[in-house]
């Protein structure tokens, strides 16, 4: 018998639809991680890219990297403060192939100096084939790339530009 004003309560189950897709979500999402771990880390990726590259100390690397000119683009290099109370530098420059042969890859080494060529900051970046596919004979390309964490009291005072690995076709 029902009482008069009391409202009958319902015991409700689980929504069979919102499991169906909580489940099919789950599944996606390991799916997801497990196709992101088995790609290669960026070293390995790097270390494909620069396969068969000569390294600094051999003859062949002497004899290609006097065949490159890199300058600094001191009108678009420029020092910013960051939130965190330190500076970031936007480091701008140009590589420029005088050479006759084809470069596919190269890695250079870019450094914050003092007045003292002490070394505050570096970074060391794959060029081609990352920012540029090739650089052919006679081409120049631009070279854009960040450095933060400088103290504001820090002595910026030049930018060292350095070949590490380079790797031609021909």
């Amino acid at each position: 018998m029902e009482i008069f004003g009391q409202e009958k309560k319902e015991k409700r189950g689980i929504n069979k639809n919102f499991l169906v897709a909580f489940l099919i979500a789950a599944v996606l999402i390991a799916v997801g991680l497990g196709l992101l771990s088995l790609q290669p880390s960026f070293e390995e990726q790097k270390a494909q890219k620069l396969e068969g590259a000569f390294l600094e100390g051999t003859p062949q690397f002497a004899e290609i990297t006097k065949d490159l000119i890199i300058e600094t683009d001191f009108d678009k290099t420029v020092q910013s403060p960051t939130a965190f109370g330190t500076v970031m530098m936007a480091i701008n420059g140009t590589i420029r192939n005088k050479g006759n042969r084809t470069i596919n890859g190269l890695e250079i080494n870019v450094s914050v100096v003092t007045q003292k060529n002490e070394v505050l900051k570096e970074k060391r970046i794959l060029v081609v084939p990352v920012q540029h596919s090739v650089l052919t004979p006679g081409q120049l390309i631009p070279v854009a790339l960040t450095l933060d964490g400088f103290d504001k009291k820090d002595d910026r005072a030049n930018i060292r530009w350095k070949v590490t690995a380079i790797r031609t076709e021909n």
